[in-house]
């Protein structure tokens, strides 16, 4: 029977360091090898055994997953904020710490998808990038004219059919340029936005669970294209309050001290935990999907709206009464895209989110 080999991967642009562990965790080998997809196919091809490697998720991850799925038997993206490497830092050092973690079964991987939906994924990377570089020179424009104490507020600032009058208003020359700067870029950017929607909605038609997700009340053709290619599965998640926190709707919670002494015997405190917030560490554009979605479901007449309706009735908050609604939502994305069903108004009565 052939032995497992526990390979950690130092990725960089121009070289990888490389530790290899056997199967009772001593380091057999160490390397340093280019970043060049035939070398480092020759390193894995010279290697004997039952391979399983690791690397940290960055601008290489996506391209070296790819390479090296065929050739190993597992690839394990590793999640750079839940690594736990602390300590001295170096090329080899981190190579023998991502060993070590791999041979100890303590890696937060990173989800790298299915290979039928990179097109998506990275469709919906240009959409969601260039829609936020538009919104920065949005807030640039304007901030812009406050400095100079000209109020801006709605959309009329961006118009082109005001836009020399609130050129007009900027009295500094050189101001008036960088402005002028401004705009271009967002003429630009605006154009660009427009042609990466119509190429991500495309590409998003091509998949039937498409149709089944934009039929959910808040989630619109875009949403649907951007949760596909997000979550890519949603078998990812066994349960809802698994999607809930990689999507930053679960609540923290946090509690010490948890039993007391009582006439000798131990007792469980009845206090209740302390709520600390939504938890921080999740995807932001899947929670940015959601919120919105209930946003836009909360003010639009039919089971949605009836559904915070009834919230704010029972004296729930209006901002807990929208991240209930975020997390119906998320749930009934789970059950619409697992049994490929139809949205079913009924699907609200179920327990709630």
């Amino acid at each position: 029977m052939t032995s497992a080999k526990y390979i950690g991967m130092d990725v960089h642009t121009e070289s990888i360091s490389v530790a290899v562990r056997n199967s009772v965790g001593k380091v057999v080998m160490e390397c340093v090898i280019e970043t060049k997809a035939s070398t480092i196919l020759q390193f894995i091809d010279g290697l004997r055994g039952d391979l399983r490697v690791t690397f940290e998720e960055g601008t290489w991850a996506a391209w070296l997953y790819d390479l090296l799925k065929p050739h190993v038997n597992e690839v394990l993206v590793c999640n750079t904020r839940k690594n736990g490497k602390d300590g001295s830092k170096s090329d080899r050092i981190d190579a023998r710490k991502l060993s070590e973690m791999l041979y100890m079964n303590n890696i937060k991987s990173v989800y790298h998808g299915q290979h039928g939906l990179r097109t998506l994924k990275e469709l919906a990377r240009s959409y969601l990038t260039i829609t936020k570089d538009l919104g920065r020179v949005m807030n640039r424009l304007k901030a812009l004219y406050r400095s100079w104490a000209i109020p801006c507020g709605g959309k009329e600032v961006y118009a082109p059919r005001y836009r020399a009058e609130w050129l007009a208003k900027i009295s500094e020359a050189g101001v008036r340029r960088r402005a002028e700067h401004y705009y271009q870029q967002f003429d630009v950017l605006r154009l660009l936005r427009q042609e990466a929607r119509r190429d991500l909605l495309l590409e998003a038609k091509k998949h039937k669970v498409w149709k089944l997700l934009r039929q959910i009340p808040g989630i619109g053709p875009i949403r649907a294209a951007i949760l596909l290619a997000v979550m890519q599965t949603p078998h990812r998640f066994r349960t809802k309050r698994q999607l809930w926190t990689y999507s930053g709707l679960a609540l923290e919670t946090h509690v010490s001290a948890q039993y007391y002494v009582a006439e000798g015997q131990l007792q469980r405190s009845k206090k209740p935990p302390m709520v600390r917030g939504l938890n921080k560490d999740h995807n932001h554009d899947l929670k940015d999907i959601f919120k919105g979605a209930a946003m836009r479901a909360s003010t639009a007449a039919g089971p949605m709206h009836d559904f915070y309706e009834a919230l704010l009735a029972k004296g729930r908050k209006p901002t807990m009464a929208r991240l209930t609604l975020a997390r119906k939502i998320a749930a009934i994305t789970l059950i619409v895209w697992k049994k490929e069903v139809r949205f079913d108004a009924n699907y609200l009565k179920q327990q709630g989110a």
